[in-house]
């Protein structure tokens, strides 16, 4: 049975940082291109980093670029998202993708002074 179990979110000041993790199980994770999304409320889901299946290289949506990393231990099945310099519009759900098929349940990230 697939499974991705985000953990990591919570609340944290402007500024602040905060590390997601995604351990996941079920499918050949080594295999698949792993990203994290998110969504706000009333905005649609999008992309926010994503990494290849050998994690060689990776992509940022231009608003998070130079304050999030994303990495993977592909020995530990996980996926990691590390936030620095967060701010207000970082509020959202994040959730853990491994493209094109598997998703996780989602992490409340909430950046409140």
């Amino acid at each position: 049975q697939v499974s991705l179990v985000e953990s990591g979110g919570g609340t944290v000041q402007p500024g602040g940082s905060l590390r997601l993790s995604c351990v996941t199980s079920g499918f050949v994770f080594l295999k698949y291109m792993m990203s994290w999304y998110r969504q706000a409320p009333r905005k649609e889901r999008e992309m926010v980093a994503s990494i290849t299946s050998a994690g060689d290289a990776t992509n940022y949506a231009a608003d998070v670029r130079g304050r999030f990393t994303i990495s993977r231990d592909n020995a530990q099945n996980t996926v990691y998202l590390q936030m620095s310099r967060l701010n207000v519009d970082d509020t959202a759900v994040y959730y853990c993708h491994a493209w094109p098929d598997f998703w996780g349940q989602g992490t409340q990230v909430t950046v409140d002074s």
